[in-house]
């Protein structure tokens, strides 16, 4: 799948925002992508899955004992891709700002772990996730995404495949150009609210 072909998918689920957002990561964007729209046909969600495990190299895929995601932006994307893979997948949470796995999910010591996102900026919570997975004993060797948008600077400690790079300006709160500054910010994630300057 053409990066071309990614966006399409996007734009046909109308999960491709143009405006003034609050990112996870804190950071302002005049553009977000919503993968929970884009995710919620499963025919479409299935496609992307399948096109981002054939981005991993063979060697890597066949290495794979099983796939996490953090909740909740990768829970589909990393089901998706567990069923692309043949593995079972499960996801970490943190119920008190720590990732753990709840819900009688449990990793095996040494089993190797393809960490599943939605979309990376910073590579914070992918880093936190993999901290707690290598916590629990298991071995993340690699890590994907649907997007990344870091600018290619996430650094994740391990090899990193992204379905496409979206190369869209974030900013900290106190650096907004005007124009951006202009228009009310939103969070569009979980949480939607709009923030009044």
């Amino acid at each position: 799948m053409r990066e071309e072909d990614v966006l399409a998918e996007f734009r046909a689920a109308e999960a491709l925002l143009e405006g003034h957002f609050i990112l996870s990561s804190g950071l302002h964007s005049p553009r977000y992508l919503q993968c929970a729209r884009v995710l919620m046909n499963p025919k479409r969600a299935s496609r992307l899955a399948e096109a981002l495990a054939e981005k991993l190299p063979a060697e890597t895929r066949a290495a794979i004992d099983i796939v996490v995601s953090p909740a909740m932006g990768g829970v589909i994307i990393g089901h998706e891709v567990g069923r692309a893979l043949g593995v079972e997948a499960l996801f970490v949470e943190r119920p008190t700002g720590i990732f753990e796995l709840r819900r009688g999910f449990r990793l095996e010591p040494g089993q190797k772990v393809l960490l599943v996102e939605d979309v990376v900026t910073t590579g914070l919570s992918s880093r936190e996730a993999m901290k707690a997975i290598g916590d629990m004993g298991a071995e993340v060797i690699a890590a994907a995404a649907l997007v990344d948008r870091s600018g290619g600077e996430a650094e994740l400690g391990v090899p990193f495949f992204p379905l496409i790079r979206l190369d869209v300006p974030s900013y900290s709160a106190d650096s907004l150009p005007p124009e951006l500054a202009a228009v009310p910010a939103e969070k569009p994630g979980s949480r939607k609210e709009t923030i009044q300057a």
